[in-house]
């Protein structure tokens, strides 16, 4: 493979993602400005927010079937042009109904991420997937870019004048790829898309669902849901809470390199058991520090650290196991994650009505992670992995 094609898929694909993760996370730093024009309810900014997380999710499935059968050049450079179309009808929206319609189809952008990891493996040398999957994860860091720059745009121009201002980085990156980026060589046999969706016979496909659905579903969830716990909790600005929760999401979003490389040198397995090991202490502390903003900061920043480095040691083991069907097992496996972020927030907030606490809801993340941290022992840490011929 020539590396200089490889290196320049790569940023190029990374950058891709990271504006459309701004797109697919900017509704919600802005929430407070919707429901100051449409007079909204607490439940209708939460359905408003949530929207785009659950077609960016479900959206990753078929369109990793489709970057692995037509390429990611095309399906990418396609997906940025479709995305113009609800950033022109947000910015446009004269109601609540017209901007949830919008909303819905704004989430196809957060699918960027099953396209780009799926087009990044295809150029990358297997002994070096692992850390370049995990920096192309650092697209990521759009959720952050969001939640810092779109509330000060706003202020400037205006609602209408942000949300037409990111056509402009999704155009660019849209011809940056479709004329610097080569087609993906054909490979053998063409898969239907019932043919793709076989691999959910396989209990790697699941195993692997389960670990990403801890892992980026407590990112997603802790970016979407952290600024309202603290506000809730000790009554800070929501400038203050929003700037620690983008602290999260950039320790979280910096160290997954970190995880795809560690995954490389070590083995993923045995860097997911330190993972949940991690999850499972932070998750706990903060159930016990829910009085303390200082003392509750530490854990929160433990959590962010193995999420991060979990999220890219999942996506080392995607194309070991699956190297015919990483585009298909991506997708699946990125929809996990996506819908791991979107039940939690509603969970922890039915817990607090509840029982007045958030505890409970943490409480129950440390007990899927010692059921994650199990299933790791048994499948990838102890045993020899098997390879994507023997699981396919």
């Amino acid at each position: 493979m020539n590396k200089s094609v490889s290196a320049r898929i790569l940023v190029l694909t990374t950058i891709a993602m990271m504006f459309s993760f701004t797109v697919w996370a900017s509704l919600s730093p802005l929430a407070a400005e919707f429901e100051d024009i449409y007079g909204l309810s607490a439940t209708e900014k939460s359905v408003l927010v949530a929207v785009p997380v659950i077609l960016g999710s479900i959206m990753r499935v078929p369109l990793g079937i489709l970057a692995d059968r037509f390429g990611g050049r095309k399906v990418f450079t396609l997906l940025l042009l479709f995305t113009v179309i609800p950033l022109i009808g947000v910015s446009f929206s004269t109601s609540y109904l017209m901007l949830l319609f919008w909303a819905f189809f704004l989430g196809m952008s957060g699918a960027s991420f099953a396209v780009s990891i799926t087009f990044v493996s295809q150029w990358t040398p297997k002994e070096k997937q692992g850390t370049a999957l995990g920096i192309n994860g650092i697209g990521n860091i759009g959720n952050a870019l969001a939640g810092f720059s779109l509330p000060a745009v706003v202020a400037v121009v205006g609602i209408q004048g942000t949300f037409l201002g990111l056509i402009i980085p999704i155009l660019i990156m849209a011809v940056l790829l479709w004329f610097w980026t080569p087609e993906t060589p054909r490979s053998g046999e063409k898969k239907t898309i019932l043919g793709s969706l076989s691999v959910l016979k396989f209990k790697h496909s699941w195993i692997l669902s389960l670990f990403y659905f801890v892992t980026f579903g407590a990112f997603v969830a802790f970016t979407m849901y952290l600024p309202t716990l603290l506000m809730d909790l000790y009554s800070i600005s929501s400038v203050d809470a929003g700037a620690r929760s983008a602290g999260f999401v950039v320790l979280a979003t910096l160290v997954r390199p970190v995880g795809g490389y560690l995954g490389d040198k070590w083995g993923a397995g045995r860097v997911l058991t330190w993972v949940f090991l991690g999850i499972i202490i932070g998750a706990l502390a903060i159930s016990a520090s829910l009085s303390s903003l200082l003392v509750i900061t530490f854990p929160c920043l433990l959590v962010a650290f193995m999420t991060g480095i979990g999220n890219g040691a999942v996506f080392r083991l995607v194309p070991e196991l699956f190297p015919a069907s990483t585009g298909a097992v991506t997708g699946i496996v990125g929809a996990a994650g996506g819908l791991g972020g979107f039940f939690p927030p509603i969970l922890l907030g039915t817990i607090k009505d509840a029982t007045g606490s958030y505890m409970l809801g943490f409480i129950l993340l440390s007990l899927l992670s010692i059921v994650c941290l199990v299933i790791n022992k048994l499948h990838y840490h102890i045993r020899q992995i098997s390879t994507g011929h023997s699981s396919q």
